[in-house]
């Protein structure tokens, strides 16, 4: 672990650590520029972030927790995915979220309808199921516009 002082004669120091070492709900709340709140609650409703807790709750995130996290939080942030729809990325995912690499998910969904589409001449209805995931997510957006506006 190398130790890189902030400024010289200063006390504070900055901790560099290797890409390996466990992270503080502080550090990675710091990297990834949210509120620690906001990890317990994604911990709350993401089921595969499981940080390490010590005695007395401390939470220690493993390197792939906090790059779980990184996604989670550019899905939520700067792609505009809702809770439920980042949910069902990783439970069709098999856990894991679409990498930069993959197909993205969105093109991957219409090349699937496309093909049911062409095989059977007409489209699969929707069901009840996903009209209801569908209602929570405009739900979800309503309430955060009303939000917005204050009012």
């Amino acid at each position: 672990m190398a130790i890189e002082d902030s400024a010289p004669g200063n006390a504070s120091r900055n901790i560099v650590k290797s890409a390996a070492a466990f992270r503080t709900i502080s550090e990675v709340a710091e990297d990834l520029d949210v509120l620690p709140h906001v990890l317990r609650f994604w911990e709350t409703k993401f089921s595969q972030v499981r940080p390490m807790k010590r005695a007395g709750g401390r939470r220690y995130y493993r390197p792939e927790d906090v790059a779980l996290l990184r996604q989670i939080r550019g899905l939520l942030h700067k792609d505009g995915y809702t809770i439920k729809g980042v949910q069902r990325l990783l439970r069709d995912g098999g856990g894991k979220l679409p990498t930069a690499e993959s197909t993205p998910f969105q093109e991957a969904l219409i090349a699937d309808r496309s093909a049911e589409v062409m095989q059977s001449g007409n489209p699969k209805p929707v069901d009840r199921i996903e009209l209801i995931e569908i209602l929570d997510e405009l739900k979800e957006l309503r309430r955060m516009l009303t939000d917005a506006r204050g009012c």
